[in-house]
């Protein structure tokens, strides 16, 4: 009997579902199919009774009940993965891949009636106009990819954009050269068969951290903040070279960012609006927080003060092409008292959550953004790997054809097919007559070479130039010889590609949103003296949690030190723990750039003395201050106003000590050489005179040329 006709009698037990409890508590699920590609699926036929949540005891399963479960499921998953989420791959939404392949299909560098986009587009997306044309606007204003030219609305006070028979848009630059590729893009057709889209685009740029978006799916929701351009190709090239990296979102809006509860794409981000007092009772709001518009914050203004928790006089608003509104409190209100009430009660402080879901292999995965870019470089390689495969594999073809042509033209084979009465013939005398110069060839004559050699015409024969073809030819090979090595050195050819794009975009693209000071200086100021650093030289220890009376620095967590070793290498470090440095540190401290210190080595021949900054360095890489085989004499932070050189006694030595003013010395790199002091053995080098120091011996003052 089919589930449609079983009924259940009322002393049956009520049939478990999918995940719930049977009458003995045990649960009870059925396993959906698989297809041929791995996806589940549930055949209406195979759903059994008990996969099934009756609506009440005694109710009759019908096929309609199945139809439903399967039905929306199947709704569900179509809106998550083909509506509302974007693809990992190349970072947009389906109506945006489809408006950029429509844009890309039609462009010609001209700007074109966004009516016509939009009409194009809906042989791809099956969801109406309105949908595509609100995406568009959307696109056009994010300023990357898509170029407007009329009135696409104001982002600032939220006024919608023209009717799409008034406006244009074409592809910019960036997308033109950066998101397409015809060769490498996989198709699949359309919704009705009659065209082919791109199942994702071959994309080189990390669209889904630049663009930002929102959505929401059927029990599933995603908000992911739009990043800095140019900080994200900076970051790109630091996972290329293996080193750390740190991304903050960015807004078109502007505004000043406190970011200390973002994790890396999870968490939450406080955004305030740029306010500047005018007066003693007037402020101007110049910048605005993202998901407002000046409307919006005005209304809030104006509703906080209605209710009484802030006290305005006037408000004005004379935004145009950037925010200008101007509040004025009323007497006994000053700006200051105003800028803080503002920020308490208004919209010009909010706060926005982030959850980074993308679609990832088919299916809705949340990720971070760390995850997300390293996902998008090894994208980014993978495609530039593929472009230089097939640029090579063109070259060759065109390196082949060009030998078959030259040999063809040169040798006259072309002479032996004028006595073929067949074509298999003439195949025939080609081949025969390619025959001595195998050796020339790229690879093997194939019966399409020798048809395109027979289409060659008459006057290309007889205008044949070898010295021009030779210089063509030459270019090729230089040509397939630069792909090749690209090839060998990918890595090195893709962090190129990226500094030439952030060379090229980063002035065009600055950051807007500014982390607020006064929230970093304060989360700086908590942890202040709460880490004391310490060197143990017994146990080779160094950290906040060792007990050592050397080097006691106090941090914050947010420091990093700088460590000088005795052989002269130093490095600069996270706050440590407990690290272990070995005996042989020489000096620990903050790392600041320009700092000055002073530092005397001695090598084999001579001693030194030099003053330097040790400038940028990368985290935990090692740098040298001195040459090899050299050791460290005397090292101090600054400039000391004498120093005491101290010399080993020796045989007919006059001079046994001497002193030294090492701000005659210039402060260069710390690869500098430095001045030379002497060559004898030097004893000892101090700030001030030490304990073998001897008032009465002969002493001279060391000068510098």
């Amino acid at each position: 009997m089919s589930a449609a006709k079983r009924k259940k009698s009322p002393d049956q037990p009520e049939l478990p579902v999918d995940g719930a409890k049977s009458v003995n508590g045990e649960p009870e699920k059925t396993k959906p199919a698989k297809s041929a590609n791995g996806e589940s699926h549930v055949l209406a036929e195979e759903v059994p009774a008990v996969a099934l949540r009756p609506f009440a005891p005694g109710t009759i399963e019908m096929p309609l009940h199945r139809r439903v479960n399967t039905s929306f499921l199947e709704y569900a998953s179509y809106v998550i993965r083909d509506r509302a989420i974007p693809n990992l791959d190349d970072g947009v939404k389906p109506v945006q891949r489809r408006i950029l392949w429509a844009l890309h299909e039609k462009d010609d560098g001209r700007f074109i009636k966004v009516a016509n986009v939009v009409g194009h587009a809906m042989q791809y997306h099956p969801h109406g106009d309105a949908s595509i044309g609100d995406a568009l606007v959307v696109l056009t204003n994010k300023r990357y990819l898509i170029e407007g030219q009329g009135n696409f609305g104001n982002i600032f006070t939220g006024d919608v954009a023209a009717a799409s028979r008034y406006i244009e848009c074409r592809l910019t630059e960036l997308a033109r050269n950066e998101v397409f590729n015809d060769e490498i893009t996989e198709f699949v057709p359309s919704y009705d068969g009659r065209n082919r889209e791109p199942v994702t685009l071959p994309c080189k740029l990390p669209l889904l951290l630049m663009l930002g978006t929102e959505g929401i799916a059927v029990g599933l929701s995603s908000k992911i903040l739009s990043h800095n351009f140019p900080e994200l190709l900076e970051a790109q090239i630091a996972i290329l070279k293996n080193q750390p990296f740190k991304c903050l979102p960015d807004f078109v809006t502007g505004g000043l960012m406190d970011a200390r509860d973002y994790r890396d794409g999870k968490g939450t981000i406080k955004v305030r609006a740029k306010i500047k007092a005018k007066d003693d009772s007037t402020v101007v709001i110049k910048e605005i927080p993202p998901t407002t518009t000046t409307d919006s914050l005005i209304g809030s203004i104006e509703d906080a003060a209605q209710k009484g928790k802030i006290k305005v006089k006037t408000i004005n608003d004379f935004t145009s092409e950037e925010v200008e509104i101007e509040v004025k409190a009323p007497n006994g209100v000053s700006a200051e008292q105003l800028i803080d009430a503002l920020y308490a009660f208004t919209d010009c402080e909010v706060t926005i959550s982030s959850r980074l879901i993308v679609i990832r292999n088919n299916r809705p995965v949340e990720m971070t953004v760390t995850e997300v870019l390293k996902e998008n470089t090894r994208q980014l390689v993978e495609i530039i790997k593929r472009e230089l495969e097939l640029k090579e594999k063109k070259l060759l073809d065109e390196l082949h054809y060009r030998t078959l042509e030259r040999i063809f033209i040169e040798e006259r084979i072309y002479k032996k097919i004028e006595l073929c009465k067949t074509n298999e013939a003439v195949h025939e005398a080609v081949h025969d007559g390619f025959k001595p110069f195998k050796k020339e060839l790229v690879r093997e004559l194939s019966n399409e070479d020798v048809d395109r050699l027979l289409q060659v015409r008459i006057r290309r024969i007889s205008l044949f130039d070898i010295n021009k073809h030779r210089e063509e030819m030459e270019k090729v090979k230089a040509e397939l010889a630069e792909t090749r090595k690209n090839l060998k050195n990918l890595t090195k050819f893709v962090i190129a590609r990226l500094e030439g794009l952030l060379e090229k975009y980063g002035p065009m693209y600055p950051r807007l949103t500014k982390s607020s000071r006064y929230d970093e200086v304060d989360a700086k100021e908590v942890a202040f003296k709460s880490f004391k650093v310490a060197y143990d030289r017994e146990s080779g220890y160094i950290g906040y949690k060792v007990s050592g009376e050397e080097f006691r620095v106090d941090c914050t967590k947010f420091d990093k030190l700088l460590l000088v070793f005795k052989d002269g290498h130093y490095k600069v470090i996270e706050l440590p723990e407990k690290l272990f440095v070995g005996p042989d540190l020489f000096y620990c401290g903050l790392p600041e750039r320009e700092r000055v210190f002073t530092l005397a080595y001695t090598n084999r021949d001579a001693t030194y003395l030099k003053r330097f900054t040790f400038g940028g360095t990368i985290m935990n890489k090692e740098y040298f201050c001195i040459p090899e085989k050299s050791r460290i004499l005397f090292f101090e932070p600054d400039t000391p106003a004498q120093i005491y050189i101290k010399y080993k006694p020796a045989p007919y030595q006059k001079v046994t000590q001497q002193t030294a003013n090492p701000a005659d010395i210039a402060v260069k790199g710390a690869k500098t050489r430095g001045n030379q002091i002497s060559i004898k053995d030097v004893q000892s080098i101090y700030s001030k005179p030490s304990r073998g120091w001897d008032p009465e011996a002969p002493t001279t003052k060391l000068t510098f040329a």
